[in-house]
């Protein structure tokens, strides 16, 4: 997204600007189509293809991105989003054990939050891949292998989390438009990890980099 051109001379919003209000309205679109929580993972890959778009030069709407998710939503976004909701309740239910007072409990609670955060990183990650808009299984792989490689694009989606959270625990109304900036820097880390897996020789950039868009 850098080749993005400059602001011409009487020009009051530049294309940065531009950018970032379409991440907004983004994010916006995202909140919407998350609402039915098994729908959130693809609604979430989904703005992460529409913003990957926008370093290709396609516009990065509100308009494109359901015009894209409805082309895209089938059985196994469902099905995805389904196993990610079970594995949340699955958490929280582990974490309430642990509150209870079992024995072993605070070492139990820090393993279990250590799992939760590896699991969350794996499937963020997936959600960046190109591959999620229609294999799953394969972007959940691949996003694996990503977080094992790249412990420091994985530590920077974790530090994307905690800075979301922070705004919508901060001001409430933020959470309806923070899945715009965390769709924005689950792009980035990929596309970062694309950057650096062709910059290093006999890589065979498997990272997905910014190709791979609707």
């Amino acid at each position: 997204m850098s080749d993005m051109r400059a602001r011409e001379p009487g020009e009051v919003f530049g294309p940065r600007m531009t950018l970032f209000a379409d991440m907004l309205g983004v994010g916006l679109a995202t909140t919407v189509a998350g609402l039915p929580v098994v729908t959130f993972p693809a609604a979430l890959s989904t703005a992460c293809a529409v913003l990957r778009g926008a370093g290709e030069g396609q516009p990065a709407t509100a308009g494109r991105y359901f015009a894209v998710l409805r082309r895209r939503l089938r059985a196994g976004d469902l099905v995805a989003g389904a196993a990610a909701l079970a594995g949340a309740l699955l958490f929280l239910a582990d974490l309430a054990l642990a509150r209870a007072g079992l024995p072993g409990a605070p070492l139990f609670a820090v393993v279990a939050a250590g799992i939760g955060a590896a699991a969350l990183v794996v499937g963020l990650r997936a959600c960046a891949r190109p591959e999620s808009l229609t294999d799953w299984p394969g972007a959940l792989r691949r996003a694996a292998r990503d977080a094992v490689a790249d412990v420091g694009g994985s530590a920077l989606v974790l530090l994307a989390v905690a800075t979301a959270a922070l705004c919508a625990w901060m001001l409430v109304p933020l959470a309806f438009l923070v899945p715009g900036p965390l769709a924005l820097a689950l792009t980035a880390v990929q596309v970062r990890l694309g950057v650096m897996s062709r910059s290093v020789p006999g890589t065979r950039g498997d990272a997905g980099g910014v190709s791979g868009s609707p």
